[in-house]
C-alpha cells in the first residue's frame, strides 16, 4: 500500500558502538527518504565515532575500527544530514527508544539543534509488537514473506523497515495510512525528551518517568528538591534530557515574570 504522506518520511537505521545513548556513538547511518509523490532517495554513510568500537558491537554489525578510520566524523556530516532531514517525519525499527535519542544526541554534540520534536515519529517495532510480538527478521518474514539477508546491516534493515510498514498497512485495515496517527499508534508514551525520562501526563504536564519521583510533576519536584536538578545535570543522562529539564526549570523560574 502506498503511504499517504504530507511531508517526506525518513526511514533510517543506525549501527553504533553500543546501546548507551549518553556515551555511545554512531558508526553507520542509512536512510531512505520517501517523498509524498512516491519518489525515493537513499544513502548509507560510515562514520568515525572518535572512540574504539567494542568487539561485541563489531560482532553484531561487522564494522571495525579499521573500516571507519578514514570515515568522516558525525560533526563533519551533521550539517548536510540536517538539511536532508529538514521538514521530514521519521520512521524506524525500535527508533523511538534508541535510534532517535542517539541521533538527537549526535546532533547536539555537533552543535546543531535540529528541532526533531516538531516532527512525527513512527516506530515500526511498536506497531509490530502491538500486533504480532516478534523481531525485525520475523517481521520481514511474516509481513513480506522474505528472509532478511545481511541482518544488522543498516542498509538492509532500513529497506526492510520500509517494506514492513507498507505491508502492515495492507494487512491491517484499521491501521491508519496517516503519519500523524501512525506516530501516535507507535508510541507507548508521550515523551518530552527522546529517551522518555520525562513524559506528559493526562493533563499535558511534564512528569518524571523514572526513579524516586516517577509519576510526579517535574515543576513540583524542582521546587521541593532543588538538588535533584543538579544531580541530573551532573549525571550520565543524555544531553537532550538535560536540555528539556533546563527548559522546564527556566520556564518555571522566569515564565511568569
Amino acid at each position: 500500500m502506498k503511504l499517504h504522506l504530507k511531508n517526506p518520511l525518513i526511514f533510517f537505521d543506525l549501527e553504533t558502538t553500543g546501546i548507551d545513548v549518553a556515551v555511545d556513538r554512531i558508526v553507520e547511518i542509512s536512510y531512505l527518504k520517501v517523498y509524498p509523490n512516491g519518489n525515493e532517495e537513499s544513502k548509507t554513510i560510515r562514520v568515525n565515532p572518535g572512540i574504539p568500537i567494542p568487539q561485541k558491537a563489531t560482532n553484531i554489525h561487522g564494522i571495525t575500527d579499521e573500516d571507519v578510520k578514514d570515515a568522516p566524523s558525525f560533526k563533519e556530516i551533521a550539517k548536510n544530514l540536517a538539511a536532508v532531514f529538514e521538514g521530514c517525519d521519521f520512521a524506524g525499527y525500535n527508533s523511538n527508544k534508541f535510534d532517535l535519542p542517539l541521533l538527537a544526541e549526535e546532533f547536539l554534540r555537533a552543535d546543531i539543534d535540529l528541532d526533531l520534536k516538531k516532527r512525527k515519529f513512527i516506530d515500526i517495532q511498536i506497531i509490530f509488537h502491538k500486533k504480532e510480538q516478534r523481531n525485525l527478521s520475523a517481521a520481514y518474514k511474516f509481513y513480506c514473506n522474505k528472509y532478511l539477508e545481511d541482518a544488522h546491516s543498516a542498509e538492509a534493515d532500513t529497506r526492510a523497515t520500509y517494506e514492513i510498514l507498507q505491508a502492515q498497512l495492507d494487512r491491517y485495515p484499521d491501521l491508519p495510512n496517516d503519519v500523524d496517527e501512525l506516530a501516535l499508534f507507535s508510541s507507548h508514551n508521550r515523551n518530552v525528551d527522546f529517551m522518555g525520562r520525562i513524559i506528559y501526563d493526562d493533563e499535558d504536564q511534564e512528569v518524571f518517568n523514572f526513579g524516586k519521583y516517577k509519576g510526579q510533576r517535574v515543576a513540583d519536584v524542582l521546587k521541593k528538591d532543588p538538588g535533584y536538578y543538579g544531580w541530573m545535570i551532573n549525571g550520565s543522562f543524555p544531553l537532550h534530557t538535560k536540555k528539556v529539564l533546563t527548559s522546564i526549570k527556566l520556564r518555571e523560574a522566569f515564565g511568569n515574570k
